[in-house]
């Protein structure tokens, strides 16, 4: 196991120090100047004299950060039947135009939900902690890990030009590494759970590549993509699809092998004569169920995320063929269905090879087992 994790560790180092983005990063276009910050809605106010349009409103804000905090200005707000209601005690976020003529520097552009965010945070780290105790302190390190490691590494390096498929395999690698175990502790099982994810990314990469390329898929499908290509014309669109996919499979990914490598273990412990073919049939009893709930799971999940599109077609009585033949659509529908995939070939491969370590560890005696007999007899 180590001759096949060391490699995999000094690929993921070299790759980190290949793709690491050097900060030279090339955005131009339009709202690249703008800054932004965050205030509170002191008093409502008219709006500047300059701004002769019908139906405008501006607000008193007290500025919390970013320009010209600390201190006092007057921001725009939108208007219109759609624009959403500011009251006084509102915390927004205000993007602030230094060239635009005093008075309209300041406008709205979203509420500061990160009070309640954070609330939510806590109540998540709590709820973890409370059921995982100690174990779930590994947990959310790994979370913070990954997080981190996408803000400071996987984003920028896209952004810069490199490829979103390698810089994407290299993140997965990078947080397998560090997760599985700060999750579930360094020992052989999450050696294996992190093997059989490997070998699973490994199909989604090639699924996911192969159709791509198929269906024409440009990646430039809404506001988002389209801005970034604007702005930032090196970053690969269509490679940047892919590099979700990866990384969104990553996590489920991860459930799967986990759950169907402690399955094969605690079968292992319960009947030490088995074989490794017995533990592999029973194991995957389980491992059919699970596949089962777990790709509805990410499929839901996908169809969820386009749900409000799909009502917009609904609305001009597309075909359904036509419908899902719309790139927005095909998308969330290639990455659900390559997806599962991917989780089909990780229940086999990993109840395979946790199969075949979980039998020779039980067949040897403690002191020909080593450190991960313990480790897992404990």
């Amino acid at each position: 196991m180590a001759l096949l994790v060391g490699p995999l560790a000094l690929a993921t180092v070299i790759g980190v120090a290949v793709l690491w983005p050097d900060g030279e990063l090339e955005v131009s276009g339009p709202g690249t100047d703008v800054q932004r910050g965050t205030a509170e809605v002191t008093a409502l106010a008219p709006c500047p004299q300059e701004v002769q349009v019908e139906g405008c409103r501006a607000a008193v804000i007290e500025l919390l950060s970013g320009p010209g905090a600390p201190g006092e200005a007057r921001a725009l707000l939108p208007y219109g039947e759609m624009a959403p209601e500011v009251v006084v005690g509102d915390r927004i976020i205000v993007s602030h135009a230094e060239q635009a003529p005093p008075g309209q520097q300041y406008a709205f552009q979203d509420f500061d939900r990160g009070p309640p965010l954070l609330v939510l945070a806590i109540l998540f780290a709590v709820g973890v902690l409370a059921l995982s105790r100690w174990r779930g302190i590994g947990a959310l390190a790994s979370l913070a890990y990954s997080l981190v490691l996408i803000a400071v590494f996987t984003l920028p390096a896209i952004m810069e030009g490199s490829s979103p498929l390698a810089v994407a395999v290299v993140t997965a690698a990078a947080i397998m590494l560090v997760s599985l175990y700060l999750s579930h502790g360094f020992d052989v099982r999450s050696t294996v759970a992190m093997l059989g994810t490997l070998l699973s990314l490994l199909v989604i990469g090639v699924l996911g590549w192969v159709f791509t390329r198929v269906g024409h898929f440009t990646g430039v499908v809404d506001e988002g993509s389209q801005y970034i290509s604007g702005v930032a014309a090196q970053v690969d669109l269509s490679g940047l699809l892919l590099a979700g996919l990866v990384i969104g499979a990553l996590g489920v990914l991860d459930d799967v092998t986990v759950t169907q490598t402690w399955a094969v273990w605690e079968l292992a412990d319960v009947d030490p004569d088995a074989s490794a073919r017995s533990l592999f049939t029973r194991a995957m009893r389980i491992g059919r169920s699970h596949a089962a709930s777990t790709v509805n799971t990410l499929v839901l999940a996908y169809v969820g995320a386009t749900l409000p599109l799909m009502l917009v077609f609904s609305a001009l009585s597309l075909p359904f063929g036509i419908a899902v033949s719309q790139e927005v659509v095909a998308q969330e529908v290639v990455r659900g269905l390559v997806g599962g995939l991917g989780i089909l070939a990780a229940v086999p491969v990993t109840t395979a090879i946790a199969a075949l370590v979980a039998a020779r560890l039980v067949r040897e005696p403690p002191d020909a087992a080593g450190p991960s007999h313990r480790a897992r007899t404990h």
